[in-house]
């Protein structure tokens, strides 16, 4: 009864860990998204930074607390839009002090010709605006915040030097703050938040010709995942075979007729495994990367994906190279079907001329996702630290090219490499064949994270494009990483 007990809580305690790495998988993949993580850093730092500023006005005079709305609100501009035209921090401290200091000039100025009336000064309002909107213009410190630091000076009486010192002080820590946060965090987030970039480097690739379809050579698909695990120190390539063993369920034989099909047999194996232990060879010599081989024998004619994945986990592969097959309607084989549904990251390779090497890479994408940050980690590995990669996504209407635009920019930035962009008014189909002679692989991703009614309506793009000059590497994440 002990003994039940234990192995139900033993039991109960799998399921909840299994629930809680589910759950920060989820956290995290909202956090991997560059208009969250920017929302999230509002929250977080716009509060922290005031905070910090409001206690250094209570530890001193120099801060003044009329500087506070121009400052929070400066503050979420640039954690807000930390790419933006308002968002560099010399921009930032210039901006608010130059408003200031054209304020003070302009209360000089009108108490010098007699024009103060009133509590607060119309004609000096207008001058401070007018003084900050010219200067601002000619040093090219065009920043909202400084019309509002050069209006509140307005109210600060005799205390003009102090409330002048007290923006030079509270913007630069700000602005400290927020390049720290920026280069540290911000442009690295590729290297924090993004998994593909620290990871998928060990890669298993199924060299059996049942997995793929007829004429897709299998050390082709291998010389692809070498690129790849080849562009990470930690890189390794695992070459897995399955030998087909036929069981019989019923007396065996001892025929000569069988004894002569089982050396048969046993001689193709042997030089199956010769052959592929000749191309690890040449694998690690030619991209630089271990290279194992496994066989392991199957006793089902078909590949079996069950087995592949064990193989895969055991050897703690987080990446799947497989050649690209079709089932009798044209969508993707029952064998990479099963591969899709683990939690290991499958590429699925379909090669057109038996190219040995991807150099021209062109990455189509709907938004700047999680599919769309691990095709482009991906591309970049294959085209080097000299070569552009291509990033295009394609409209319906003109009037979406500038939301396109920005989301272009906010997958990109987050990688160091060469890029050029496209945005192209075309359906993507259409695009990928008028240009795909000029690259030599098109990533596309899976489509496994749209809903079956979502697939139904607008079928997935690799299904679109069967008759590419390129080379297609349709990308599936995993699920629950």
């Amino acid at each position: 009864m002990l003994e039940q007990l234990r192995a139900r809580l033993d039991a109960l305690g799998r399921r909840l860990r299994r629930l809680e790495r589910r759950e920060l998988d989820a956290v995290l993949r909202w956090i991997e998204r560059t208009g969250n993580l920017l929302h999230l850093s509002v929250l977080v730092f716009v509060p922290l930074l005031i905070g910090a500023v409001t206690w250094l006005s209570n530890a001193t005079a120099i801060v003044s607390f009329l500087l506070f709305p121009p400052l929070a609100s400066g503050t979420y501009t640039l954690f807000a839009d930390p790419e933006g035209r308002y968002s560099d921090p010399w921009t930032f401290v210039g901006g608010m002090t130059v408003g200031a200091c054209c304020g003070w000039v302009a209360i000089a100025v009108v108490s010098g010709l007699g024009l103060h009336s009133g509590t607060v000064s119309a004609a000096g309002a207008a001058l401070g605006i007018f003084f900050t909107g010219a200067l601002t213009w000619a040093l090219d410190l065009e920043e909202p915040t400084a019309f509002s630091t050069a209006l509140l000076v307005l109210v600060t009486g005799n205390a003009q030097p102090i409330y002048v010192l007290g923006i030079v002080v509270s913007s630069s820590f700000v602005a400290a703050a927020f390049v720290v946060w920026r280069d540290r965090f911000y442009e690295q987030r590729a290297r924090y938040l993004y998994q593909t970039t620290s990871g998928d480097d060990h890669v298993l690739v199924p060299m059996s010709e049942r997995c793929g379809a007829a004429g897709v050579d299998p050390a082709t698909v291998a010389r692809f995942a070498a690129e790849l695990a080849g562009a990470h120190e930690a890189g390794k390539v695992v070459l897995f075979e399955t030998v087909y063993e036929e069981r019989d369920g019923g007396e065996a034989t001892e025929s000569a007729a069988d004894n002569d099909d089982l050396d048969d047999s046993d001689e193709r194996a042997a030089d199956t495994v010769d052959a592929i232990e000749r191309l690890a060879a040449d694998l690690e010599s030619q991209y630089d990367v271990p290279c194992e081989v496994i066989v392991a024998s199957d006793d089902r004619p078909d590949p079996s994906a069950r087995l592949v994945l064990q193989t895969a986990r055991a050897q703690n592969c987080d990446l799947i190279v497989t050649p690209y097959a079709e089932d009798d309607r044209g969508g993707l084989s029952s064998f990479i079907r099963g591969l899709f549904d683990s939690e290991i990251d499958v590429i699925a390779f379909r090669t057109s001329d038996g190219r040995t090497e991807w150099r021209q890479v062109l990455v189509p994408v709907r938004g700047a996702g999680d599919t769309a940050r691990a095709m482009t980690d991906f591309a970049l590995r294959l085209a080097g630290r000299y070569r552009p990669v291509s990033v295009c996504t394609c409209i319906k209407r003109e009037s979406r090219r500038r939301k396109a635009e920005n989301t272009l920019a906010n997958l990109i930035d987050a990688f160091d490499g060469r890029f050029e962009t496209h945005v192209v008014t075309e359906p993507v189909a259409q695009y990928l064949s008028r240009v795909d002679s000029q690259y030599d692989v098109v990533f596309l991703g899976s489509s496994t994270d749209r809903s079956a009614a979502s697939r139904f309506v607008s079928p997935p793009t690799f299904e679109k494009v069967s008759d590419l000059d390129a080379d297609v590497a349709i990308v599936h994440r995993g699920r629950h990483r």
